[in-house]
């Protein structure tokens, strides 16, 4: 059983911030500690207005993979799992399940009061109905197609039990269905009218959308009859606040001083430019929370193309880069490094072989020497045979960690590589990543609730082709470390997880098939007026049914 107690640090409590939003602004770095349960009932009534960076564009979580889908998920939509505070699948939609000796059938019992805001029922049809919906090719579902790609089939045992059968075992099943992206929506909108889940969805959620305007914002109301939050979260009944305002402020500085002006209640995306003000200021609490997956990475090599074929120079690069340097430019104090290939609060994190990254020069100019790389040239970049040590970096035009990839370059420069950075545009960089016709990319980050993330991206079979989207931008393809991957998918008991998973991390160390850099983090702020935060245990995103608005003095 995944749980979170074996990954947390005894220095965790220093990140979390209390559910009632006081700021701890001695400690805004850590883990998150806790925040996952309603600790008093709030007042209700009232309009939140909140600014969040960019638009996604649509709003059918089965058809997207963007950050929001995670807190939009939880106005409109319910699923039939959620994580308790430890971690484990516990009950929401369905209220209990079992699972077949041989792992591959899993039978749920389904709660038999819930409707979708249209007047569906959510019974055993609705629910076969969505796994349909998600991988359905029309569906061109990016995200929950994959985390349910072992899915075979379901079966309608009664209205209110649903059988899915799997191809294999796979031990993450239950913690996928937690995740916004595999919400469950109104049964007659995905057979009558599909494609106005982007616009219009319909979910069994606490809100109901009342508006949505691309790139301007949108706004919700709460649903008057709501009475099934996930039991984990202590709220009963429907949303306190009557009205909820989303407005998109893609500018920093603007998302930053409206919210420490009162024009905002809360920000989904501080700015951590603005991380040192808002903590200082005590009219905002902040909030600043490690979320489960693989970090943020510098560059996903591709291992199967010169130069990074060769696991010294994939090494020597790793080694090259200042992680502390660049995490203070990218996260202004805010961010924690990482040598790891999955956050520190994912299950079954191995710390011991991290250190195996650690910033050193030293050893990344006699691993470029022992490479061969040991000549310079009138710049000062390494050469064999005449030939420069250089590579160039696919960078989608547009994206905001330019400062970093710069810093990197710069890294770089100092052990003797030549790294350019080229900026694509993004069809272009699809097609590249599609066809393997790059020599490295900017890594990004996976965020997903099981350290699962790891065979999402390093195992061979999700290379991306013509015919499978794939995250495997690294191309790496180690039977080994398939293998292993494999076998977790499979292993339920917890002793065989943690040694699968450590032997895992401790491959991808080895290998190098990218260099993890700094936690993947959520960073909160809101006024003080702003009560009853709580956190999703799957995101690290406010739940914001049990968010109230304190009176102003008079």
């Amino acid at each position: 059983m995944l749980t979170r107690s074996a990954f947390l640090r005894g220095g965790a409590g220093a990140a979390a911030l209390l559910a009632a939003g006081a700021a701890r602004a001695d400690a805004p770095l850590g883990l998150p500690s806790g925040g996952y349960r309603e600790t008093q009932p709030g007042r209700p009534g009232g309009t939140l207005r909140a600014s969040v960076a960019l638009d996604i564009g649509a709003l059918d979580p089965h058809a997207l993979y963007a950050t929001n889908v995670e807190w939009i998920g939880r106005l409109l939509f319910d699923n039939l799992v959620y994580l308790d505070e430890q971690g484990r699948p516990a009950p929401w939609l369905a209220t209990s399940w079992t699972i077949s000796p041989d792992g591959k059938t899993y039978t749920f019992s389904l709660r038999d009061d819930v409707t979708f805001s249209d007047g569906a029922k959510f019974n055993a049809e609705a629910v076969l109905l969505n796994l349909e919906h998600m991988r359905a090719p029309a569906t061109k579902s990016p995200l929950a197609a994959t985390y349910i790609q072992p899915y075979a089939s379901g079966r309608v045992v009664d209205e209110y039990t649903f059988e899915a059968t799997l191809h294999a075992p796979y031990s993450p099943f239950l913690y996928v269905l937690a995740q916004a992206w595999l919400a469950m929506e109104s049964p007659k909108v995905i057979k009558e009218r599909p494609l106005s889940l982007n616009t219009n969805p319909i979910g069994s959620g606490p809100f109901i959308l009342d508006s949505y305007m691309p790139q301007l914002g949108m706004s919700f109301t709460r649903r008057p009859d709501y009475n099934w939050s996930p039991p984990v979260t202590g709220h009963k009944g429907p949303a306190y606040l009557d009205r909820l305002e989303f407005e998109f402020v893609p500018d920093a500085s603007v998302r930053y001083f409206s919210l420490a002006s009162g024009e905002y209640d809360l920000t989904i995306d501080l700015p951590p430019q603005a991380g040192a003000a808002a903590l200082a200021n005590p009219a905002l609490a902040v909030t600043n929370r490690v979320r489960m997956g693989c970090p943020n990475r510098a560059i996903a090599f591709n291992v199967a193309a010169p130069p990074f074929d060769d696991i010294r120079v994939r090494r020597a690069a790793a080694l090259a880069m200042d992680r502390s340097g660049i995490a203070q430019i990218a996260g202004f104090g805010l961010y924690r490094p990482i040598a790891n290939f999955l956050s520190e609060t994912t299950p079954f994190y191995d710390a011991s072989a991290a250190g195996a990254l650690a910033y050193d020069p030293a050893h990344a100019n006699a691993l470029l020497d022992e490479a061969g790389w040991t000549g310079r040239d009138a710049e000062g970049y390494r050469t064999k045979a005449g030939t420069r040590l250089a590579a160039s970096v696919a960078i989608a035009v547009g994206v905001t960690s330019i400062p970093v990839m710069v810093e990197i370059q710069s890294d770089m420069r100092r052990v003797g590589f030549d790294l350019q950075l080229e900026a694509l545009p993004t069809g272009m960089l699809l097609q590249q990543r599609i066809a393997g016709q790059y020599q490295a990319m900017s890594g990004g980050v996976w965020h997903t609730n099981t350290p699962d993330a790891l065979y999402i991206n390093y195992h061979g079979s999700q290379i991306p082709t013509f015919h499978e989207g794939g995250q495997n931008t690294s191309r790496l393809n180690d039977p080994a470390l398939n293998a292993l991957l494999e076998q977790a998918r499979e292993a339920t008991d917890t002793a065989a997880l943690t040694a699968l998973y450590a032997q895992a991390q401790a491959r991808l160390i080895e290998l190098v098939p990218a260099v993890p850099l700094y936690d993947n983090q959520s960073l909160i702020g809101f006024g003080t007026r702003v009560r009853g935060v709580i956190y999703d245990t799957s995101h690290e995103t406010p739940h914001f049914e049990t968010i109230w608005l304190q009176e102003s003095a008079a």
